[in-house]
């Protein structure tokens, strides 16, 4: 029996370190997935063949067609090497609605393409549902994913899940704490129809938990 365990980050760089530390403890890579904020476009596809449109087709703002984007990198994401080089590797593009541009890697990004495609219930809170998260924490995952954050999802057998979720608990961020933080600024769940943080947004945001 498999267990889904996560850990929410405040970037990728971050979140990457954690996918190495789970490897090297001897979690197979392609039992690892890790979802990013890609709003600061620190990552670029240069594989892309997606076209710029009109605005009513670019919600996420990144001047390239959501329906085009989200199907061409959808599919790319689908069969991303194993090993943390091979994530990094398989990393690819999505316009999620409601957090925008993402990066996003390993068994849930496909999942994940599926919001896109509009073939996930709840959208991108019914998707990472789907891949084992629980649901209050889906909705804070997705709302700090708006915010700049990444995300580690793994597969783990039963027998090992204390050891692994220690690994992805020594850094990262308190989800309670953090969920905290969004309510007491008024926040009272993700809305997939926000519009997308900018990348200076996403700078202040990461500067308020250095």
């Amino acid at each position: 029996m498999t267990k889904t365990i996560s850990h929410l980050y405040n970037d990728y760089p971050s979140a990457q370190v954690a996918v190495r530390e789970l490897e090297a403890a001897g979690l197979d890579g392609g039992d690892i997935s890790i979802v990013a904020s890609n709003a600061d476009n620190w990552y670029k596809d240069d594989k892309s063949d997606a076209t710029v449109v009109d605005a009513k087709h670019d919600k996420d703002r990144d001047g390239v067609d959501d329906r085009k984007e989200g199907a061409a990198k959808g599919a790319t994401i689908g069969g991303v090497a194993a090993g943390a080089a091979g994530l990094a590797a398989g990393l690819g593009l999505l316009a999620i609605p409601g957090i925008g541009p993402i990066v996003a890697a390993g068994w849930a990004a496909s999942t994940l393409a599926g919001v896109v495609a509009g073939g996930v219930t709840g959208g991108v809170v019914g998707a990472l549902v789907e891949s084992g998260v629980s649901k209050d924490d889906a909705d804070v995952y997705a709302e700090a994913i708006r915010r700049g954050g990444a995300l580690v999802v793994a597969r783990v057998n039963n027998s090992d899940v204390s050891r692994y979720q220690a690994i992805l608990d020594r850094s990262g961020v308190s989800v309670a704490a953090r969920a905290t933080a969004y309510r007491t600024a008024g926040w009272k769940g993700f809305d997939p129809a926000a519009t997308p943080y900018t990348a200076e947004q996403i700078r202040q945001e990461r500067a308020l938990y250095r």
